[in-house]
């Protein structure tokens, strides 16, 4: 029996040592990190958006962004598809993301930023708990060339904001993390889709929250965009979103009524379909909309321009299910900026376009 266990416990440590060596290699791989540089100081006036590419498939749809010609891209999440512990694997598929030639024609002309989900953090529905988030960080960093001088390689989460334009046409891009401090949900009962709520867990996590309230505290953009992984508006899906979380969720409506950021458009991803939503706020002079645009490489159950029609007493317009991606365009010439949201198919078509009211925040 001694010796049983003696050979157990060095197979057990000789596992250990080949995955912390697998773990490092992709350190010693050619560099993800290119450099961009960002110009600050431009004026926006197309932000293009989109979330769920899988690196595998068709990659099409980067021609119709291309078309588009947007000064910025935002990726919403999922970005690529690695659902792995294993970062050299993480680091392979993020390689071939970076290098294909119609997204690299993109980075040449726009301006990158982005956030991660689930699948490019590494599970599905990924929480807190994933033990290899920070080496997954790291290589997401790189792919989004995130200066390696930027606050916040520094800090716990991939949460950043950036502002572009000078005074009266500035825009802020907010980018929530909801993957690195995310708490745990458990499945749904009786045999239902989706998880219970979890009636007191967080989204952000405190250091995330009180760096939001800064952003949001007295902002001088005349726009503002808060990119979130999955949908907060949208509440009575099975699939993962805020409103499992409804504490959280009301946490972040009452900070929006509290900044009153003018001109607020929040943006989301995960779900393989395109919507927009909007619900009214009592502390807003108008109402908040959420963009959801995903689905760029695949689509809700793989079929290609249908209208699901999911229950969702928020929607404004048809539930689109094709690959797509999201265009904003902000017109600069009123006393107002106008912002049109759009969504285009993965072969440039328009399937949707709404002039959003202006103002919603303060005047």
């Amino acid at each position: 029996m001694g010796s049983l266990r003696y050979i157990t416990t060095l197979l057990l440590a000789s596992l250990n040592f080949v995955t912390s060596t697998a773990q490092q290699n992709w350190k010693e791989l050619p560099p993800l990190f290119a450099g961009q540089q960002l110009d600050n100081d431009k004026i926006l006036h197309k932000i293009a958006f989109g979330s769920c590419n899988h690196q595998d498939l068709d990659q099409q749809i980067w021609e119709a962004v291309n078309q588009q010609e947007p000064e910025i891209w935002i990726w919403g999440g999922d970005n690529i598809y690695g659902d792995t512990e294993d970062m050299e694997t993480l680091y392979d598929k993020y390689f071939k993301q970076k290098n294909n030639p119609s997204y690299r024609k993109l980075r040449e002309k726009a301006m990158i930023l982005g956030i991660w989900d689930d699948h490019d953090y590494g599970v599905n529905d990924g929480n807190k708990g994933y033990r290899w988030k920070r080496e997954s960080k790291d290589l997401m960093m790189d792919f989004l060339d995130v200066p390696k001088e930027s606050a916040c390689r520094r800090r716990d989460g991939v949460y950043q904001s950036q502002s572009f334009g000078p005074e009266g046409k500035k825009v802020k891009v907010i980018l929530l993390d909801g993957r690195w401090f995310k708490d745990f949900l458990r499945p749904a009962q009786d045999g239902q889709k989706g998880y219970q709520p979890n009636e007191t867990g967080d989204v952000l996590g405190e250091a995330q929250w009180k760096w939001l309230e800064s952003e949001l505290t007295d902002s001088d953009a005349q726009v503002h965009i808060i990119v979130s992984g999955f949908q907060i508006i949208s509440n009575q899906h099975h699939h993962e979103k805020w409103g499992d979380f409804p504490e959280a969720r009301k946490r972040l409506f009452r900070l929006i009524e509290k900044t009153a950021p003018a001109n607020l458009l929040l943006l989301s991803g995960d779900r393989h379909l395109a919507e927009l939503s909007r619900i009214d706020l009592p502390g807003l002079h108008g109402p908040l909309f959420e963009l959801t645009s995903s689905g760029m490489t695949h689509t809700e159950g793989a079929r290609d321009k249908n209208i699901l029609n999911e229950k969702n007493p928020h929607r404004v317009g048809p539930q689109l299910i094709t690959k797509n991606f999201a265009l904003l365009t902000i017109n600069w010439e009123g006393e107002r900026p106008a912002v049109n949201a759009s969504v285009y198919s993965y072969l440039n078509e328009l399937l949707f376009s709404f002039d959003l009211p202006t103002p919603n925040g303060r005047d």
